[in-house]
């Protein structure tokens, strides 16, 4: 391969992932055309973007962006998977993927840049920021219907009580009229 054309695509590497902070890496390599096409499909339906990869040309272009840990660990045939959706979301995608094709394999993810890669195995597992809000949102409503359940205890204690009176006076009144 030339110079020029190693510059053209190491330069198209650099615009597709400028922005891109987060991404996960996965072996396609043993996909038929048609799965990879479909697997291409489902993820584009979520905002997510696969590109196989040529590694030294990959190293080379993400030099100097977030990516750059990432790159330095490609080793073997690799696609790098980023997109729209928080990178735990992609990552479970990719596992649902990886557990209908047994053949692709999961590799390294790299999350807003850290140095500090996992696994997209272990990233899949991980909380997205929607369930940790939900579980925030949880534990501040927590005590408030604590409190407020202890609040409404005794109301409901004495609904009670008075219902039980009302239903014996009709009983009484309904034994004095037979």
């Amino acid at each position: 391969m030339s110079k020029a054309v190693k510059s053209l695509e190491s330069t198209e590497i650099k615009n597709r992932c400028a922005g891109v902070d987060s991404a996960c890496v996965i072996d396609i390599s043993g996909l038929d055309a048609i799965s990879t096409n479909v697997m291409r499909g489902g993820l584009k339906k979520l905002n997510i973007s696969m590109h196989v990869l040529k590694n030294s040309m990959a190293r080379r272009a993400l030099a100097d962006s977030p990516l750059k840990p990432l790159a330095q660990t490609l080793a073997g045939p690799c696609a790098l998977v980023y997109g729209e959706p928080a990178i735990m979301d992609i990552a479970k995608e990719l596992s649902r993927w990886a557990q209908e094709y047994k053949v692709i394999t999961l590799k390294n993810a790299i999350m807003e840049g850290d140095a500090d890669l996992l696994t997209v195995a272990d990233l899949s597992k991980m909380k997205s920021r929607t369930e940790l809000i939900a579980d925030i949102a949880a534990a501040v409503a927590g005590p408030g219907r604590s409190i407020a359940a202890q609040l409404l205890a005794p109301a409901g204690n004495i609904a009670g009580c008075l219902k039980t009176l009302i239903e014996k006076n009709e009983t009484a009144e309904t034994a004095e009229a037979a």
